[in-house]
């Protein structure tokens, strides 16, 4: 039992080394900047939260700007209260696809239905956050802004296609180095294994040198 510890200890220990490590639920990823007319398309706004700990609630507010135009539109806004479409251009056309079930909103993305051409331009989310401490509240602003572009036909930009080239370079990465550690691992509790049974081996040998000592010591006795 005791030989078969060190070899539990170090199962474990490479079990941890090889477990991928999660981080927190909340990252902030840019939106995609690109529209195909007549789909739907996401238009992510995500501001993580630097205190996890800290209590925290958020309202959310999106503007928009035509191109070609000055002026902002208060298109949308999102509270305890639920979703508001705040301009008839957008009327039916807005879904809210951010944070669900929690006042303490990190993703405010939205969702734009059956895009249209007129929907190019530029898009700006404000998160109004209150974090709440045990004797004060601290109020910060936190903005984001989204140039889209509306296409007849989707397009694979440069940019896209070497995000896609990097994820999977660094699944591969990923994959090779769990491959490593797992060998690792391996040839660590092959090592200990031996070097258990090497202990066994000698402490048995000792115990039936031992027992030879002793019975030759009392045949000699005897006589």
């Amino acid at each position: 039992m005791a030989a078969e510890a060190p070899l539990l200890l170090i199962a474990l220990l490479c079990g941890l080394l090889a477990a991928p490590r999660c981080d927190g639920a909340c990252a902030e990823v840019d939106s995609d900047t690109e529209a195909v007319a007549g789909k739907g398309f996401k238009l992510g706004c995500i501001s993580c939260k630097r205190r996890s700990e800290v209590e925290g609630s958020a309202t959310v507010e999106w503007y928009f700007r035509p191109d070609g135009e000055s002026d902002f539109l208060h298109i949308y806004s999102y509270n305890e209260n639920g979703p508001t479409i705040e301009h008839n251009f957008f009327e039916d056309r807005i879904d809210w696809n951010g944070s669900k079930r929690s006042n303490d909103i990190q993703d405010a993305s939205i969702y734009v239905l059956n895009v249209t051409f007129n929907d190019s331009g530029t898009y700006r989310c404000f998160f109004y956050r209150t974090l709440t401490y045990d004797n004060y509240e601290y109020f910060n602003t936190v903005d984001k802004v989204v140039h889209l572009t509306v296409v007849a036909k989707a397009t694979r930009g440069t940019a896209s296609i070497v995000s896609e080239v990097m994820m999977y370079v660094s699944i591969i990465g990923l994959q090779l180095w769990l491959v490593v550690e797992m060998i690792y691992c391996y040839r660590k509790i092959a090592a200990a294994g031996e070097e258990a049974l090497r202990e066994a081996a000698n402490a048995e040998y000792l115990a039936i040198a031992s027992e030879s000592k002793d019975n030759c010591a009392g045949v000699q006795v005897g006589e």
